[in-house]
C-alpha cells in the first residue's frame, strides 16, 4: 500500500547540475541546481530551474548563455559548496580553488574537472512560481575522453555522475546496469 506524502518536489533521482555563468563584471560563478533535466531532442535542450534571488539568475538573463557541468561523485564536496554559498557575497570559484575555463561556444565558464559539460544558449524562460525555468539549447557537449565507451559515447559508469535525492537531501551514486533501453521491453510489446 502506498502512503500519501502530499504535494512535494520529489523525483528520484535528480541530477546535480553545476550551472556556470559570468556576472556583469566577468567573474565566473557556479551554482548547484538539482531542478533540471533534458527537455527536448530537437533542438537538443536542457532545462534548469533557478530562483530569481540567486546570483546565477541575473547572470543568465544578462548573458543569455550558461554551462551545465556534471560533477562526478568524487566532486561531492565542491558540488555541495556551490550550493551553500552565494556568488553575491564572494568569488565562489576562487574560494573553492576550482579550475574554470571559458567555454568554446558560449559566453560562460566551464569547470575543468567535471567529466561532462553542456554549453547552452538560452532558448526560453518560463516563470513557474518560486522558480524560473531556463531552457538552454545545447550547442556543444564536452566529455573527458576517459569517460567514453568503445563506441565513442559517454559511459554513465565512467562519468560517475553525482545524484541528488530531494526527499532526504542527500547525494548518491548510480547503481548497476539493469537492462538495455528500447530492447528489454520487447517481449511485452510482442505479446
Amino acid at each position: 500500500m502506498k502512503k500519501s506524502l502530499g504535494a512535494k518536489p520529489i523525483v528520484y533521482p535528480t541530477p546535480v547540475f553545476l550551472v556556470g555563468s559570468y556576472d556583469d563584471k566577468g567573474v565566473a560563478n557556479v551554482m548547484n541546481a538539482a531542478w533540471g533535466g533534458l527537455c527536448s531532442s530537437n533542438p537538443p535542450s536542457v532545462a534548469v530551474s533557478i530562483r530569481e534571488e540567486r546570483h546565477s539568475y541575473a547572470n543568465i538573463v544578462q548573458r543569455q548563455e550558461f554551462t551545465i557541468n556534471i560533477p562526478s561523485t568524487k566532486q561531492v564536496e565542491m558540488a555541495d559548496y556551490f550550493g551553500l554559498v552565494s556568488g553575491k557575497s564572494c568569488d565562489k570559484v576562487e574560494q573553492s580553488h576550482a579550475m574554470v575555463e571559458r567555454a568554446e561556444f558560449v559566453d560562460a565558464p566551464m569547470l575543468c574537472d567535471c567529466p561532462l559539460v553542456l554549453e547552452c544558449r538560452l532558448l526560453a524562460t518560463h516563470d513557474l512560481g518560486a522558480h524560473t525555468q531556463f531552457v538552454g539549447e545545447i550547442v556543444d557537449v564536452k566529455v573527458e575522453e576517459s569517460c567514453l565507451n568503445s563506441a565513442g559515447q559517454p559511459d554513465v559508469r565512467l562519468v560517475d555522475p553525482l545524484l541528488f535525492a530531494p526527499g532526504n537531501r542527500a547525494y548518491f551514486a548510480i547503481g548497476d546496469f539493469v537492462g538495455q533501453a528500447f530492447a528489454v521491453g520487447k517481449g511485452l510489446a510482442e505479446s
